[in-house]
C-alpha cells in the first residue's frame, strides 16, 4: 500500500512530511489520512470506487490522494478543465465521487451534477484536513491491497483519444523507490514540488519518492518564478524536478547572476519533455548545480531512465540509463536491436502497468513479447545510455527521408536569440511533408537568419523551409508540447 511509504518518516522523531499551508509531521499526516479514509468509507465509498479530485497543489490534494487511493482508486484531474472536459473524464473513469475545494470549482461541480457524489475538502483552524458531503451512503470498510488499482490517469492524447492508464499500489511504490534510489534521497532532503499533482511527475517523483525516504515535500499552490528562489532559501530545498519550460523561465529571470539559494541544491531534475543540450549547459553554468535529465511516462508510473548523479557521467541529449527498469530497442517485428541502432524504445519492470483499461486494440499494439512499446524512437549507446529521437508518430516523412523533429529543435536552440523551438511537419505538394518550426525569441532574429543557422549544422533536407515567430508555444498543463496541435493551430490561422 502507498501509505507504507510514510513509515520511514513516521519512525523518525518529529520528521516533517509536508509544508503546504499547515506543516505536518509524518505521524500527523498518517493520522489525518486515516481519518479521511474513514470519512470516505462513511460516505459509502470503498474498494473499486473511482474518486476523482479537482484540486490545486497543496496539502489538501496530497491528503485526499492518499486517502482516496487507500479506500478506492484516486482519479486526479486538472482543476483548470472546462465543464465539457470534466464531463468526459468523470464519465470515462466511471467516477462515483468528486473532491473539490469549498469555494469555486464551478465547472467541476456543474459536470458532477446529481450523478457524482460531491465532496468538499477544507482545512480547519487547527490545520486538520476534513471532508464534507451533502449525502451519505452505505458504510463501507473495504480497503485496497498492493495489486489493487491506486490511481487512474489518462494519456495526454497527443496523437489519439486519451487512454485510461490504471496504476496499482505496487506500480507506484516501485517507481517512487526507484526515483529515491536514483538520486540517493534521504531524510535530510527537501523537495520543492512545482509540478501539478494531477500528474505522475509531481505526484511520484517530487512527492512519493520523498515520502519513501522520510524527506520533506514543500508544495506551493503553483509555480511562481517571482518567489521561487525565496521559497528555496526559506525551506532549504535540496532539489526540485520540473519540465524544461520552468527551467528556462528561471534561467531567463536570473539575468546572468546565480540566484541566492541555488547553492543549497544538490541537483536539479528535468523530465516530461526534451531538455536541449544548450539549455542543460546554460543551467549548469548559471546555477552551478548538476541538472539530470530523466525519462518518464504515465504507463510506467513515471520514471524509466535518468542521468546519474556526479561523479558518474551526465550525457547531454541523453535521458540516461534505465533506473531499475529494463530498456530495449525493438524493431517492428519485436526483435531486440543492437546498441547504436534506432528503433522503438520498449520497457519491462514492476513499475510498468499491465495494460490500458477497456482498450484491447491499444494493448495489442503496445505490448510485444512482454515488452511495453513506448511509441518513442531512440537508441542505446554502448554504455546503455538512452537517446530519444522523437515520437514515432511525429517523425517527418519528407519524400521518404525520416526526420526527427527533436534534432531540429536542438539546432534552433543553439541560436542565441531563440528561447523556445518546436519543429513539425507541414503538407508539401512535392515531398508529401515539409519541415517547419515555431520559435519564441529572446533577442533579435529573422526567419532567414534562423534558417541559415540551421543549415550550418543540418543537412539541407532537414532544414526548415518555414519558421513561424510566435509569442508563445502551446503546451499541455504538464508542460508537454504537442507538435501536431502546434502545427494544426498554425496551419488553421493561415
Amino acid at each position: 500500500m502507498i501509505l507504507d511509504l510514510l513509515d520511514n518518516g513516521a519512525a523518525a522523531h518529529n520528521a516533517i512530511a509536508v509544508v503546504g499551508g499547515p506543516t505536518l509531521t509524518y505521524v500527523e499526516l498518517q493520522k489525518q489520512v486515516d481519518v479521511l479514509a474513514k470519512q470516505l468509507n462513511q460516505l459509502g465509498l470503498g474498494k473499486g470506487d473511482r474518486i476523482a479530485m479537482a484540486l490545486p497543489n497543496g496539502l489538501e490534494v496530497i491528503a485526499s490522494f492518499l486517502a482516496a487511493s487507500s479506500v478506492g482508486t484516486a482519479a486526479p484531474l486538472n482543476p483548470a478543465y472546462t465543464r465539457d472536459e470534466f464531463s468526459f473524464y468523470l464519465e470515462d473513469t466511471s467516477a462515483t465521487a468528486l473532491i473539490v475545494p469549498p469555494n469555486g470549482a464551478e465547472e467541476a461541480r456543474a459536470a458532477a451534477g446529481e450523478r457524482v457524489l460531491l465532496i468538499e475538502v477544507s482545512i480547519d483552524n487547527g490545520g486538520e484536513v476534513r471532508f464534507s458531503a451533502n449525502r451519505k451512503g452505505t458504510v463501507s470498510s473495504a480497503r485496497n491491497e498492493a495489486d489493487d488499482i491506486a490511481l487512474i490517469l489518462h494519456t495526454s492524447g497527443t496523437t489519439s483519444r486519451p487512454k485510461r492508464v490504471p496504476l496499482s499500489h505496487a506500480n507506484l511504490m516501485t517507481s517512487a523507490r526507484n526515483v529515491a534510489a536514483t538520486y540517493d534521497l534521504n531524510g535530510g532532503d527537501v523537495s520543492l514540488c512545482v509540478m501539478p499533482l494531477f500528474h505522475v511527475h509531481g505526484l511520484v517523483a517530487s512527492t512519493l519518492a520523498t515520502f519513501a525516504t522520510g524527506g520533506t515535500v514543500v508544495v506551493p499552490p503553483k509555480f511562481n518564478p517571482l518567489s521561487f528562489w525565496n521559497t528555496v532559501r526559506e525551506h532549504c530545498a535540496t532539489w526540485y524536478s520540473a519540465v524544461p519550460t520552468i527551467h528556462q523561465v528561471l534561467l531567463a529571470r536570473a539575468k546572468g547572476a546565480r540566484p541566492a539559494g541555488a547553492e543549497q541544491l544538490r541537483f536539479i531534475r528535468s523530465c516530461s519533455a526534451a531538455l536541449s543540450p544548450q539549455t542543460m549547459s546554460d543551467i549548469e553554468s548559471m546555477f552551478d548545480v548538476p541538472i539530470l535529465e530523466a525519462y518518464g511516462m504515465t504507463e510506467a508510473a513515471h520514471q524509466m531512465a535518468s542521468n546519474p548523479l556526479p561523479p558518474a557521467a551526465r550525457k547531454p541529449g541523453s535521458v540516461g540509463r534505465g533506473t531499475q527498469v529494463e530498456i530495449a530497442i525493438l524493431d517492428k517485428e519485436g526483435n531486440v536491436l543492437q546498441p547504436a541502432t534506432t528503433g522503438e524504445v520498449s520497457i519491462k519492470g514492476p513499475n510498468v502497468f499491465r495494460g490500458y483499461e477497456g482498450n484491447p486494440s491499444a494493448n495489442a499494439e503496445s505490448f510485444s513479447n512482454g515488452w511495453f512499446r513506448t511509441g518513442d524512437q531512440g537508441y542505446l549507446d554502448h554504455d546503455d545510455y538512452l537517446t530519444l529521437v522523437g515520437r514515432i508518430k511525429e517523425l517527418i516523412n519528407r519524400g521518404g527521408e525520416k526526420i526527427s523533429p527533436r534534432e531540429i529543435d536542438d539546432a534552433l536552440l543553439t541560436h542565441p536569440a531563440v528561447a523556445e523551438a518546436v519543429c513539425f511537419g507541414i503538407p508539401d505538394r512535392v515531398y508529401g511533408e515539409g519541415v517547419a518550426a515555431a520559435v519564441v525569441l529572446k533577442g533579435g532574429a529573422t526567419e532567414k537568419e534562423l534558417i541559415s543557422h540551421c543549415r550550418s549544422s543540418l543537412s539541407d533536407f532537414k532544414c526548415p523551409t518555414t519558421i513561424y515567430i510566435m509569442e508563445s508555444i502551446p503546451r499541455t498543463a504538464t508542460g508537454k508540447i504537442q507538435r501536431r496541435n502546434v502545427a494544426a493551430a498554425i496551419i488553421n490561422r493561415q
